[in-house]
């Protein structure tokens, strides 16, 4: 497959790791002025060697679980999106890119708790509120999840995480949040809402799967988006996420993506997103799609804090809320 080639000049600034920082002119922080603008931002190095070196052996642990089908809540070559099958047979037969369900306490405790540790870390949790703009007290819990090395060529297609590819254009621009400035197909940003998720790829291994179209998360598809192949090689300004070790993205689930995964090469990339209560149940299907409501209500994150337990009932609430169908996002 060809490799993927970025046409605009903006490419060094938007590729530069950026770290927390404090608010710029406009009183917005540089993090979240970059997230804004671009619809994702890299973080490096937001693991201790330490915590790396552990989450690995933990990771390690779990594919294997889940390559023979022992932990069944994985992700199944073949298939984008939930639901995935569970059974053994068919697990094993497929091979998978991911697994489900890190925090799930049916999970080796060990494992879980590391994981949970990980994911209500501060090295997590401070960049988190910086780019909601927001104290910990509105955090919710919502996923954490392992992407990892296939059993094969794969790829995703091009899609936003919670818009249909078919969706036409005045639906694409309510599921997007914009405003009547937004203007037609193309059209400059002009009336996205504030953020109410925070989603992140948290790589343990070099990871240059991710492949985006800065500013499109702010915007309706173009002409030639909209009429492009699911697998499109080459389109306009998409460019590669480059993540070393411990290096974190955190991006707009909406904006356009999509994913070349090597079967050559190691991966273990934490695939999580912490939302904010503000949200309310328009957050739900995205989130309650993946099973975790299933079991958070066995989870007790109290030796962790208690951000982590305000975080945990805040999600229990939720699914309260939404009630016991919420359906999926996309299909395939």
């Amino acid at each position: 497959m060809a490799q993927p080639t970025v046409s605009n000049e903006n490419s060094r600034r938007l590729l530069q790791p950026t770290t927390t920082s404090p608010t710029d002119p406009s009183g917005k922080s540089k993090l979240l002025q970059q997230l804004t603008e671009d619809g994702f931002v890299v973080i490096p190095s937001l693991l201790s060697p330490e915590l790396l070196a552990s989450l690995r052996d933990a990771c390690a642990a779990v594919t294997r679980l889940g390559r023979t089908g022992e932990w069944p809540h994985v992700r199944t070559m073949g298939k984008q999106f939930p639901p995935w099958p569970r059974d053994k047979e068919t697990i094993v037969r497929a091979g998978i890119w991911g697994v489900q369900g890190l925090m799930n306490p049916s999970l080796h405790p060990e494992h879980s708790r590391l994981f949970a540790a990980a994911y209500f870390s501060d090295a997590v949790l401070d960049p988190v509120c910086e780019l909601l703009a927001c104290g910990r007290g509105e955090l919710v819990m919502e996923l954490l999840n392992l992407l990892v090395r296939p059993a094969g060529s794969f790829e995703l297609r091009w899609h936003r995480d919670d818009v249909p590819s078919a969706a036409p254009e005045d639906e694409e621009r309510e599921r997007l949040g914009l405003g009547a400035a937004e203007g037609g197909a193309g059209g400059a940003g002009g009336g996205k809402k504030k953020a109410r998720h925070a989603q992140y790829n948290l790589a343990l291994y070099p990871d240059d799967s991710l492949i985006v179209i800065p500013g499109s998360h702010s915007r309706v598809r173009t002409k030639l988006e909209r009429e492009a192949g699911d697998y499109e090689e080459e389109l306009p300004d998409m460019l590669k996420v480059h993540l070393n070790e411990g290096d974190c993205v955190f991006y707009d689930n909406n904006i356009l993506h999509r994913g070349v995964y090597d079967e050559s090469k190691e991966r273990m990339t934490l695939h999580g997103s912490v939302g904010h209560v503000a949200a309310g149940t328009k957050r739900a299907r995205n989130v309650l799609q993946h099973g975790v409501g299933e079991w958070v209500g066995e989870c007790d994150f109290k030796e962790l804090g208690e951000t982590a337990e305000g975080m945990r009932k805040r999600l229990m609430e939720l699914g309260r809320d939404a009630g016991p169908d919420v359906g999926f996002s996309l299909e395939g």
